[in-house]
């Protein structure tokens, strides 16, 4: 897919929006939440649960809710990352590409997210729709408690 993409954008490569030095410093705090948002996410996780072979493997595959540490203030903190690493190239380099490119990121894992939630619902019923229904899956409200504080 990634090929695919290379040689579909490959005329636009050079095709800047701006270009600004000043453009890499919120381009890297992006950088520092998307790596820190991944190392969170791996926490309580076992490489099984992480890469999806939970799923695939089901007959091996750990059947476990996890919604502690980072979870307990957002559902889906893999995509949040790849949101913010996206995020941080278009902004730093400020090729249309890239912010094409981040716009199709969007619009898929809004669909993954639902087809997740979907599965994890299927899977564990009641305690997902409770969980679901009290923590965001992207975005932490900052005015809401965590999930933590409110058993």
């Amino acid at each position: 897919m990634w090929i695919a993409l290379g040689i579909i954008t490959a005329q636009w490569r050079h095709a800047s929006i701006y270009e600004t030095g000043w453009a890499w410093i919120p381009a890297a705090i992006l950088f520092l939440v998307g790596l820190w948002l991944y190392k969170s996410s791996g926490k309580h996780f076992s490489g099984a649960q992480l890469s999806g072979a939970a799923e695939l493997l089901r007959a091996q595959g750990e059947r476990r809710l996890v919604i502690s540490g980072i979870r307990n203030r957002i559902r889906h903190p893999v995509y949040l990352g790849h949101l913010c690493e996206m995020l941080a190239w278009s902004i730093g380099t400020g090729l249309a590409v890239a912010y094409a490119l981040t716009a199709f990121a969007v619009v898929t894992g809004v669909i993954m997210i639902r087809l997740e939630d979907k599965e994890l619902e299927q899977r564990f019923g009641e305690e997902y729709r409770r969980y679901r229904s009290h923590v965001p899956a992207l975005i932490p409200s900052p005015w809401k408690s965590s999930l933590a504080q409110r058993q």
